[in-house]
């Protein structure tokens, strides 16, 4: 075999080493490779700050004559014009004819007390009153005819007929029968009285309501006593039932006498029900009442509905913000929440959320806001400012909004 040859076949002879080595290294070079790219992927990751997360507010632009929470408060919803009807007098009740939530006009019937006896006693008077008319009536005709009688005493003296005794006795029949006619005429007038006054009585036993309104509870039956003034035992009622003038609806608040100088009559207020939060109903200060409440350290305060409404209901629990008029021009400014405004090394200042970052800004406010603050300077309206987050908040944090 010649050298050439043999050279050849030496080529043509496959390495089984090199073909077991090659694989090996492959795989190492990739879990180094993975290894590597974990590193620096949790590198990155442990040096990238934590997304705080915030809830945002947006800046209001002032308005011209814009109002102003000058003070908060809360009371209840009253009605100036209520009342608990009850009879004049004592009885037991026949029918009761109102319902809680129905509409009554002034004058109106309510209820009806026993009545017999009193009618008894109206028939009396009435016939004692006719008796007396009856009685005036024929002293008058007796009268008229001893006037008569007289004139003809008289004619017959004059002509020397009759005697003078004669016509004294019948001038004396005269003025018996005038002072009779007298004395029957008072007792008329009285038996008068007599029937005009169980007549009263007798209206009496109708109770009907003061004043147009609305009733709201109702509390006899047919059957029970009633009397105008407490009787002991507990089953005497003192009322009928309560009607109240829902036009006469107001807010009564206690002012702490600390605060009393930011409150004046005829003052904006806004006012908050309970049972609707959403629902902002203007009033206005009708007075302060000129005392205080020595104990509380409070002084009441009225405010009137601007309009009412059939939602508004007497007791409701109201909160309501007292409003001062800013000028606009004066403050030039925005409004946000106060919660937005932090301290910081003794200056006022807000984060503002710029492209899902915290971007710190000092801004100047203004005071005797309440609920929110006047930003006189440092933040434009429309800007979306950071009312909760964490308290280690810093400029450039990344955060991220959230709801609620």
């Amino acid at each position: 075999m010649s050298s050439d040859t043999k050279r050849a076949l030496e080529e043509l002879r496959i390495d089984r080493g090199a073909d077991e080595e090659r694989p090996s290294r492959a795989w190492l070079a990739l879990v180094v490779g993975v290894v590597l790219v974990a590193a620096v992927v949790l590198g990155w990751w442990l040096r990238s700050p934590a997304v705080a997360e915030v809830r945002t507010a947006v800046a209001r632009e002032i308005a011209g004559g814009a109002q102003s929470t000058v003070l908060n408060a809360s009371g209840y919803v009253t009605a100036r014009r209520q009342a608990t009807v009850s009879s004049k007098v004592t009885g037991r009740v026949m029918a009761v004819l109102i319902e809680e939530g129905m509409e009554v006009d002034e004058g109106q019937v309510l209820a009806r007390l026993d009545d017999s006896n009193v009618r008894v006693n109206v028939r009396l008077v009435e016939a004692q009153r006719d008796a007396a008319r009856s009685t005036l009536l024929e002293t008058e005709v007796r009268l008229a005819e001893a006037e008569l009688e007289l004139e003809r005493k008289q004619s017959l003296v004059r002509t020397g007929i009759a005697s003078q005794a004669a016509l004294d006795r019948a001038q004396a029949e005269v003025d018996s029968l005038e002072a009779r006619l007298e004395r029957q005429r008072d007792d008329a007038a009285v038996a008068e009285r007599q029937v005009a006054l169980w007549m009263q009585q007798l209206e009496d036993t109708v109770i009907r309501s003061p004043f147009a309104g609305v009733i709201v509870t109702k509390n006899a039956q047919p059957g029970e006593m009633i009397s105008p003034i407490s009787a002991g035992g507990g089953f005497t009622r003192t009322g009928i039932g309560t009607v109240v003038d829902m036009g006469s609806l107001e807010i009564e608040v206690d002012v702490n006498e600390a605060y009393i100088n930011r409150v004046a009559p005829s003052q904006r207020v806004e006012a908050t029900l309970d049972s609707y939060p959403d629902w902002k109903i203007p009033c206005r200060v009708i007075a302060i009442i000129p005392t205080a409440d020595r104990q509380r350290a409070t002084v009441k305060v009225r405010i009137g509905f601007e309009k009412l409404d059939p939602r508004i209901l007497p007791d409701m629990g109201v909160k309501v913000a007292f409003q001062a008029e800013e000028a606009s021009a004066r403050l030039g400014g925005v409004v946000v929440p106060r919660r937005a405004v932090r301290q910081n090394d003794g200056h006022e200042v807000v984060f503002v959320v710029e492209e899902g970052h915290a971007e710190r800004r000092a801004v100047k406010v203004s005071e005797g806001m309440g609920e929110e603050a006047i930003i006189v300077s440092g933040l434009a309206a429309g800007e979306r400012v950071v009312v909760d987050g964490p308290d280690d908040l810093a400029d450039g944090d990344a955060v991220e909004e959230v709801r609620g």
